[in-house]
């Protein structure tokens, strides 16, 4: 599947950056931009959003080889990896199975666990099933604007900011039509996967997977990683940082990027 990017910087070593469910390589650019001083940065629609293209199937084993291929025509032999949430667990999941390929690994608000049920009841598998049946519920033939189709949202997901965020992923065609970006009928099929945990037990009982730095990047006000995570972070990765983001929850990237900015390229060097 040949992903659609974005490229930022000419000179320095390749970062790659992975965004998240219902995201889009775009909601990454001003961090991008800022890495380009010192890196060669590409920023990916991973399946199923944004540009790239629509698939069946939509599992971590499938984004993880996306990545592979990716990197494979980009003729990246090794590169830093940077997730966060959905992207998070592909860029672990890439390096649990190639780790030769990866220089550095930046993982954003998420664990390698399953989060079918969190403290912040917004985000688990049933809420997220439920904002997937509104956007697919959603008259589009009946909207003039996004504010039309916040609007009619709004009963079913309240949070204006959760909205908005959906909502860039409405586009319209060529005669002013508006259509989904994202493939919703198989990220609904495929939530409970996407929310599942990464198959980690191997990978511990071997020792876990090192030779290059890794960070785990969170918001403070996240419920997304956890003490009670930290073990099986380190047991996977023993070399892993964990960096909490003060007034942050879990939209890291679009809350404090200049102090994300900052942590990464203190971590990166």
């Amino acid at each position: 599947m040949k992903l659609f990017h974005r490229k930022y910087g000419e000179a320095g070593p390749p970062l790659i950056i992975l965004h998240g469910l219902y995201g889009a390589s775009d909601n990454w650019v001003s961090v991008a931009r800022e890495l380009a001083e010192d890196y060669e940065v590409y920023v990916v629609d991973q399946r199923n959003h944004g540009e790239s293209p629509k698939d069946d199937v939509h599992d971590y084993a499938s984004m993880r080889d996306d990545l592979r291929d990716f990197m494979d025509d980009q003729n990246i032999e090794k590169a830093t990896l940077l997730g966060h949430s959905m992207g998070g667990k592909t860029v672990m999941y890439f390096a649990m199975t190639w780790p030769e390929r990866v220089e550095s690994l930046v993982v954003v608000d998420i664990a390698p666990v399953a989060y079918h049920d969190l403290a912040d009841e917004s985000q688990t598998t049933a809420m997220h099933s439920k904002m997937i049946d509104a956007m697919l519920e959603l008259d589009l033939d009946k909207l003039d604007s996004r504010d039309d189709a916040s609007a009619a949202l709004a009963p079913r997901i309240g949070s204006e900011r959760i909205r908005l965020f959906l909502l860039k992923n409405l586009s319209r065609d060529k005669e002013q039509n508006f259509y989904w970006k994202i493939n919703l009928p198989v990220l609904k099929k495929y939530l409970h996967e996407i929310m599942d945990a990464l198959p980690t037990d191997q990978v511990v009982e071997d020792g876990g997977i090192k030779g290059f730095p890794v960070a785990f990047i969170k918001g403070e006000e996240s419920d997304y990683v956890q003490p009670e995570h930290y073990d099986l972070i380190k047991n996977l990765f023993p070399t892993a940082e964990i960096i909490s983001i003060p007034k942050a929850s879990h939209w890291v990237h679009a809350e404090r990027p200049d102090l994300l900015v900052k942590n990464l390229k203190y971590f990166l060097g």
